[in-house]
Order: C-alpha cells, then structure tokens, then sequence
C-alpha cells in the first residue's frame, strides 16, 4: 500500500500543492506572453519596462517547477516540501508589506500556505509515528 494512502493529509498536502501549481503557471504564462493586459486585468500599476513583469512571470514557472518532486513524492523529498511551504510564506510576508496595489497577490499567496503548512506538518507527523502492527524499532530501519 502507497504513503499517500496511509496518510491522508500527505495525499492532500501533494494535491493542494499541484492545485498551487497550476494557479502559479495560469497567472504567469498569460503575464510572460501579454504583460500589459493582464496588468490591467488584474488592476495592477502598470510597469515600465515590461521585461519585469515578464521576468516575475519567468522566475515564477521555474519556482513552480522546483515544487514538482514534493508535489510528486512529498516524503522522499521533504526538504522541497518544506522549502515550497517556505516560499509561499516568504511571497506572503513579501506581498503583504507592498503597497495595497500588490496586497492582493500576498492574499492569493496566503490561500496556498496555510493549507500547505498544516497538511505537512501533519503528514510529517503522521509519517514519524509507528503504525500500530509495527515495532518501534522496524520503523527507524525503514
């Protein structure tokens, strides 16, 4: 039987993190690709140069694609679990200290985190703690 089986916030925190994913890659193509429009959709002070935007939008993929191995195996790479949990509060505290135009963003940010930070911390736990047909002692072998 799979981990994720057994553990069900860890099965949740690897979904909430593709589902974070996904919303990451949806705001930053249209941003990479049209800049200026979705500045305005999403009633953003316009920026001059648009390479920024754009460049926020390129590191934005590449952030993404570092949280794919939690997102795929969250106990294997634990470090990445938390780094991606780490992240998303570094945008929030980021964001939230902006002026109001850029508020909005630390606010989507934070929807991502706080599931985030209590799924793993959970599935962390559960994962340290000895089912119940095994021997202390097997666990720390595994």
């Amino acid at each position: 039987m799979s981990r994720t089986i057994l553990n069900a916030p860890l099965a949740w925190f690897q979904r909430v993190l593709w589902l974070g994913i996904a919303a990451n890659v949806a705001l930053a193509v249209p941003t990479l690709l049209i800049p200026e429009r979705m500045l305005a959709l999403t009633s953003l002070p316009p920026a001059a140069p648009l390479m920024w935007p754009r460049f926020a939008a390129w590191l934005l993929i590449l952030l993404s694609a570092f949280y794919v191995p939690a997102a795929l195996d969250a106990i294997r790479f634990r470090t990445i679990a938390w780094l991606a949990v780490g992240s998303r509060l570094a945008s929030v505290v980021f964001f939230l200290t902006q002026s109001a135009d850029y508020r909005m963003l630390g606010a989507v940010v934070l929807v991502f985190f706080v599931p985030e930070v209590i799924l793993l911390a959970l599935a962390t736990r559960r994962e340290r703690r000895p089912e119940p047909n095994r021997p202390a002692h097997a666990v720390a072998g595994s």
